[in-house]
């Protein structure tokens, strides 16, 4: 009888461990239902879901969590004065759009922003002191040095967010920019000058035989295309970046895969500075008269050659990392 007793009570007692099991099972999906839901729903307003502390730690760090969340966390009021924010915030909110709209989408994905205003106790938990950042929250798990964006490196242009969100969640966003019609319009500006110029010209078109304007035409087009003024207009990058917390300016971009506006310029003057040293060597090779004339041409020019070239390689080595040679200045 004591044995029939005990082994009842058993029975009941795995039955509550069951129930109870049971239950938490069903509360912790019914609570992960209403976290993709709820996040479901802000994303139908906006793209990029904005976060406090509250909300970050439920929602991005808290548990349940079956879906990824990318997080740009950014400076983005006036007076913390980061230029740099505001232009990754508008690549990120091209990536955020891009994938709000395609047909790919779903609830494994989510895109955030944190503002150090609205959720500097978020920067503090992270250890962050700079900005911008992009982190990679996964769906199990806690991030790891990977899952932090090296912008540095890469750079924050649409296309690379996109590639490393890739590398990091297995999930491709094709990129869709919004058109952008400056380049259209100033083609048709510049079409109607010429075509303004030549008609008032109409008598008197000899210029157009003329060499030196080919001539000088032709190394415009040249030097802006190996500048890479067509990856700027592609690609759209920031004119230079401040570093927030030191303040330190660069120009020069420290990756083979990205540049700055300002770089391009650079680029473009020391080209053609080089070209000039050569044109001048020439000229003096080809002058008549005075050998005094022509040797200081010679020596402007290979001057110009010289020192011009050496901050170009400067530039090539900077760029391009354990490249072994120089000449004239590291």
């Amino acid at each position: 009888m004591a044995n029939t007793i005990m082994f009842v009570q058993s029975i009941l007692l795995l039955l509550c461990i069951y129930a109870s099991i049971t239950n938490a099972e069903s509360k912790k999906e019914d609570s992960l239902s209403e976290k993709v839901q709820q996040m479901v729903d802000w994303n139908s307003k906006k793209s990029i879901i904005r976060l406090n502390a509250d909300k970050f730690k439920q929602y991005v760090r808290g548990s349940p969590k079956n879906y990824s969340v990318v997080v740009m966390l950014t400076a983005l009021q006036p007076q913390r004065q980061c230029s740099v924010c505001k232009q990754a915030s508008d690549e990120f909110t091209i990536l955020a759009n891009s994938w709000r709209y395609s047909q790919q989408f779903s609830n494994r994905l989510f895109f955030a922003m944190v503002d150090f205003d609205e959720g500097g106790d978020i920067f503090q938990s992270l250890k962050i002191n700079t900005a911008p950042v992009f982190m990679h929250f996964p769906a199990k798990g806690k991030p790891k040095k990977a899952d932090t964006m090296d912008i540095h490196r890469v750079g924050f242009a649409a296309e690379q967010i996109a590639r490393w969100v890739q590398e990091r969640t297995d999930i491709q966003v094709r990129i869709f920019r919004p058109p952008n019609y400056s380049g259209t319009l100033a083609l048709a500006l510049l079409f109607s000058l010429v075509g303004g110029l030549l008609y008032l010209k109409r008598n008197n078109l000899e210029f157009l035989y003329n060499r030196t304007f080919w001539g000088i035409s032709a190394l415009t087009v040249i030097f802006a295309m190996t500048s890479g003024q067509m990856w700027n207009h592609i690609r759209g990058p920031p004119v230079m970046h401040k570093n927030p917390s030191t303040g330190a300016i660069n120009y020069i971009h420290g990756s083979s895969q990205g540049q700055f506006v300002a770089e391009t310029y650079m680029v473009m003057l020391l080209n053609a500075a080089i070209v000039v040293g050569i044109i001048l060597m020439t000229e003096a090779n080809s002058m008549k008269g005075d050998a005094g004339k022509k040797r200081v041409f010679a020596l402007v020019g290979l001057g110009c050659v010289a020192i011009f070239f050496s901050l170009l390689l400067s530039i090539f080595r900077s760029k391009y990392h354990g490249y072994p040679y120089s000449f004239l200045m590291k």
